[in-house]
């Protein structure tokens, strides 16, 4: 389809998404070659037909460089935190992440690129009761207070793609994501989300094996390797040329069942399981109508919230001496 014979410009190569894209890119696009865009932490998917190159996406300079000769692009790169680091630093994931994308998208559209895809998040949503649908984003009712900042950048980012696919013509398709786990996610507990944060307990052999938060908070997650591949299908579908699309497991996981799950894939059995409940929470409940990209391009996530965790679990094992995010 689209993408045969391109180059993909990926920001954010060496994050838990743009790592995953890459693989995915490079497994099952032999005609693709990617330019792969990293800031701090040095590339680890080796692969000849990926070209790393380092730059500052905060820079202007920088971001219309490292574009040169690309067709299409990914936007992965992103300040991110777990929910201790959204509560007690909110203002890490607003400033940065604003330079970012704008600088991004006004360098996309001036290269004339063809197609992007925008990875924002479903902290842009207000709080909602049930499964919420892209279409039922309101922008008069804020986000939840933790997710303020984050949430209104997103919002911002996303309305910049409306203006520079209205003003120059390009294709952008907008992926509010999930929470995202998998091999590569950051492992560091005051940085990461609460998936690996409960595997790296789980695997350090905590006990008594205490849990930031309630038991009864409920997410919606997906693995890193079905993410990418949701993100690298719609890039790849050229009749979708603006839109926006809901991309997670579209049912929900309580903190509770990851924690059962973490502790039987790392062979775990502590005394005594303590939740934090006086911990300062994010919100108690979030879930995503994912049925649009269900029916636009036939996705569905293949991983069971098990195989996931067991697989990162593993992952985490064989890699902990050497992984630092």
């Amino acid at each position: 389809m689209y993408l045969k014979g391109k180059t993909v410009f990926l920001a954010g190569a060496t994050g838990l998404a743009g790592s995953s894209v890459i693989r995915c890119l490079v497994d099952q696009y032999p005609d693709v070659q990617i330019r792969a865009a990293y800031h701090r932490t040095p590339p680890f998917v080796k692969h000849e037909r990926v070209e790393y190159v380092r730059g500052d996406l905060r820079s202007r300079e920088d971001c219309r460089r490292m574009i040169q000769g690309c067709d299409c692009a990914v936007t992965a790169a992103a300040n991110t935190a777990g929910a201790q680091g959204t509560i007690l630093s909110p203002e890490k994931q607003v400033t940065n992440n604003a330079v970012m994308d704008a600088q991004m998208l006004e360098s996309f559209c001036l290269a004339n690129l063809e197609r992007v895809v925008f990875i924002s998040t479903a902290s842009v949503y207000q709080e909602f009761a049930g499964f919420i649908r892209e279409d039922q984003l309101d922008l008069n009712a804020d986000p939840p207070v933790f997710y303020l900042g984050v949430g209104w950048e997103k919002r911002f980012a996303e309305k910049l793609c409306r203006f520079w696919h209205d003003r120059k013509g390009i294709d952008i398709i907008t992926v509010r994501a999930a929470n995202l786990y998998g091999p590569y996610a950051k492992f560091d507990p005051a940085a990461s989300n609460f998936i690996p944060a409960i595997i790296r307990k789980a695997v350090d052999r905590g006990d008594p094996f205490e849990v930031w938060g309630h038991a009864g908070v409920v997410r919606d997650v997906v693995y890193g390797e079905d993410f990418a591949r949701a993100v690298v299908q719609l890039l790849d579908d050229s009749s979708i040329k603006y839109d926006t699309f809901n991309v997670g497991a579209g049912i929900t996981t309580t903190v509770g069942e990851v924690v059962a799950l973490a502790l039987k894939c790392s062979g775990h059995r502590p005394k005594t399981i303590t939740y934090l409940e006086q911990a300062p929470a994010t919100i108690p409940f979030r879930a995503l109508d994912c049925s649009k990209i269900r029916e636009a391009i036939g996705w569905r996530p293949a991983k069971t919230l098990e195989e996931g965790i067991r697989e990162t679990t593993e992952w985490w094992i064989n890699n902990k001496d050497w992984w630092k995010k």
